[in-house]
């Protein structure tokens, strides 16, 4: 038995905060090949998370809150905001789940947010995910880095969330 409880999420999550990226994942599956991939997504606001989607193979992802405060953002096409949801325990607002071929994101809103994570497999690095183009490239470097950041931004400011 793999125990989900406040000393577990806490390694997970100053794995984050010392991370390059400031996230971290924990995952539960043994293999890529599994057809249900879980994991701990654990997230400091200073992540970013490049808007993608799951297709060809479709697969649905879900979101459930464990700690901390997560926004959740599906956008259309052409990267305009669809639908979003703050996933805040304390206010019952618990997870979110992403249909196939939707873009999205999660940003995380609390330092110390962690979230679990679960999705359909199998897991191939090369058709897992597509990118939005009208987002900037998630990368390691600190340039990507403040791209990414004043993404976030401008979404926290268009749902008035800054």
């Amino acid at each position: 038995m793999i125990k989900i409880n406040e000393e577990f999420i806490s390694v997970t999550s100053e794995k984050a905060k010392n991370s390059p990226r400031r996230r971290m994942n924990f995952n539960f599956h043994k293999e890529d090949a599994a057809t249900l991939q879980r994991m701990l997504n654990a997230m400091e606001p200073d992540t970013y998370i490049q808007p993608h989607k799951h297709e060809n193979p479709d697969k649905t992802e879900a979101f459930f809150v464990l700690r901390g405060k997560l926004l959740v953002v599906e956008f259309d096409n052409t990267g305009q905001i669809a639908a979003h949801m703050i996933l805040d325990a304390e206010k019952g607002n618990f997870g979110a789940e992403i249909a196939p071929r939707t873009w999205h994101t999660v940003i995380s809103l609390e330092p110390g947010s962690v979230a679990y994570e679960v999705k359909d497999g199998p897991y191939d690095v090369t058709l897992d995910k597509f990118f939005a183009p009208w987002a900037p490239i998630e990368g390691k470097d600190d340039e990507s880095r403040k791209l990414g950041i004043a993404f976030n931004a401008k979404i926290l400011k268009a749902l008035e969330l800054d």
